[in-house]
């Protein structure tokens, strides 16, 4: 048997006590932006113990009520579509999958009793017995082949088909026992196993006008872009949860309105709050906040296939002109680390500590602008509050520009629609990418030259075969070798400038308990409605 090897260090400080630093309004940060300095967050600071909300006895009953900052009309229930943190939270509470991760980062095991291989080429996957979908129908193989599939045929248009496409093999040894066999071996199949797109259906579903899943809650109403609601699944298969009855979920894209509601009673998660809104907490003992770094990031992308960004020395010019200091401290509030123009974060052990993070440097920027012959010319930039602090970056990379006489026009538009409408499509935009927990994932999703969201449509052979080797690569130090060179090479090759690495900060209710941190981003892993309680 080969033994699954951790691919991501939890943090162990995700759910501490939070020293909340006032946050600035946009106002404020042009003042600062145009004075010489950095200016530190400063003010009154506000004490909340984010601890305060798991350690309680679990309490059946009641409903809850979850506001994200982002939906659209293109929300979906079909896990192999899902994109946006509104989609996760959904496939979450409707759905199983095979795997889960646990806080800790560890592969647990969902619907599946065992994912095991003697040569992490050829697996074996067995179900648990006796689970059903919510039309009652029992679990069984059938239902798993189905749903891995699904990934494979590009009619479908699955968001992990570049990352399925290693299963070169799929099928059913008896009702509760699955084969899968990859093009070459992989020892992170159980984790990938856990993304939120490989939740399991029943086979041969093609309606997703409502979920039919064996999941912790039972879909009652889903209004794309509205909201859904979700009922207790009396015949759930774990022991434990859900302790909710129901749960509705929508969304509200201002940060301020967001936290409003939570402060008023009207909901008990406002989720991903910017740091901007941290002040409007102040003295309000009846919230607390759910803090956690795991590799969630905004970035500014530039298409290499498009101008300017078909001109290297614009690409150039601009990763000097990010201030990565100035957002870590003036935009985010401190709530960020340093990041270094690629996607894999500290949170991970593959992470490559000696890429140093681009240095600001207008003069150099200025050089490069001059020589792709852009310097005065209007570039626009698209942004939206979709990308979360996003405004906010695009006001700071703007404001550099006009000291060195680069004409960037900051293009705001609105949240809806943003993902699928100006997301991957304009030549310079930007993006918000949740965590995922191995490089791989990250790689085969973001980088590879047939990735499905190519930012900056960044097309490498040397690339490509480095993330096949280091995928198979069961000697741990070639294989971290290999991941710190990729990580270096998208740095200096790709039009993706990172910025940070965001802290998500998730704004609830006293009352709300059960909410830890996990791996793969804010809300638990987007997992929080089958896990959390309302105390009276």
């Amino acid at each position: 048997m080969t033994k699954t090897p951790t691919n991501w260090t939890g943090r162990d400080d995700a759910m501490v006590e939070h020293m909340i630093r006032r946050g600035a309004s946009r106002r404020e940060l042009l003042k600062m932006l145009m004075s010489s300095g950095v200016a530190a967050a400063a003010g009154g600071s506000l004490l909340m113990r984010a601890g305060a909300a798991v350690a309680a006895t679990p309490v059946s009953g009641g409903s809850l009520k979850a506001a994200g900052w982002s939906s659209s009309t293109a929300d979906t229930l079909d896990p192999a579509k899902a994109s946006l943190s509104t989609d996760y939270v959904r496939c979450c509470a409707f759905y199983n999958r095979l795997t889960f991760l646990d806080e800790a980062g560890q592969v647990q095991m969902e619907l599946a009793d065992s994912v095991s291989s003697d040569d992490a080429q050829t697996w074996e996957v067995k179900l648990k017995s006796g689970v059903t979908f919510h039309d009652g129908k029992t679990l069984s193989a059938d239902d798993v082949v189905y749903s891995l599939k699904r990934h494979l045929d590009e009619a479908v248009g699955s968001k992990v088909n570049s990352i399925a496409k290693q299963m070169t093999e799929i099928s059913k040894l008896d009702d509760l026992t699955v084969k899968i066999v990859l093009a070459a071996p992989n020892a992170d199949l159980p984790t990938i196993l856990a993304l939120h797109h490989f939740m399991i259906i029943a086979d041969g579903t093609t309606d997703f006008s409502k979920a039919n899943g064996t999941g912790s809650f039972i879909c009652e109403v889903f209004e794309p872009g509205v909201r859904s609601v979700g009922v207790k699944n009396p015949n759930y298969f774990k022991a434990e949860g859900p302790y909710l009855d129901s749960f509705e979920f929508f969304a509200i894209p201002d940060n301020n309105a967001r936290v409003n509601a939570l402060l008023s009673g009207d909901i008990q998660l406002a989720a991903a709050v910017n740091p901007r809104s941290m002040r409007m907490l102040e003295g309000q003992e009846q919230v607390v906040t759910s803090v956690t770094t795991a590799g969630n990031y905004t970035n500014l992308n530039i298409r290499l296939d498009l101008e300017p960004g078909a001109k290297a020395d614009f690409v150039e010019g601009m990763k000097y002109l990010v201030n990565r200091e100035m957002i870590q401290k003036s935009v985010l509030r401190g709530f960020a680390e340093i990041g270094n123009d690629q996607p894999v974060s500290a949170a991970s052990r593959y992470h490559n500590p000696n890429l140093a993070p681009r240095a600001f440097d207008p003069e150099k920027a200025k050089y490069h602008f001059e020589k792709a012959g852009l310097l005065g010319t209007e570039i626009p930039i698209v942004t939206s509050d979709a990308a979360s602090s996003g405004v906010d970056m695009a006001t700071v990379v703007q404001q550099a520009g006009s000291e060195i006489g680069m004409n960037l026009k900051v293009d705001r538009v609105p949240s809806d629609g943003y993902w699928s409408n100006y997301w991957l499509k304009a030549p310079i935009h930007f993006g918000n990418i949740n965590p995922r927990p191995t490089p791989d994932i990250l790689f085969s999703l973001l980088y590879a030259s047939d990735a499905p969201w190519n930012e900056s449509q960044y097309k490498s052979e040397k690339f490509d075969s480095m993330m096949v080797e280091a995928r198979g690569a069961l000697d741990e130090e070639k294989r971290t070798a290999i991941y710190w060179d990729m990580q270096e090479m998208i740095a200096n090759e790709a039009g993706t400038i990172i910025p940070a690495y965001i802290s998500n900060v998730d704004a609830i209710s006293s009352k709300l308990g059960g909410l830890k941190a996990n791996p793969l981003g804010g809300m638990m892993g987007y997992a929080f409605a089958e896990y959390v309680w309302l105390n009276a």
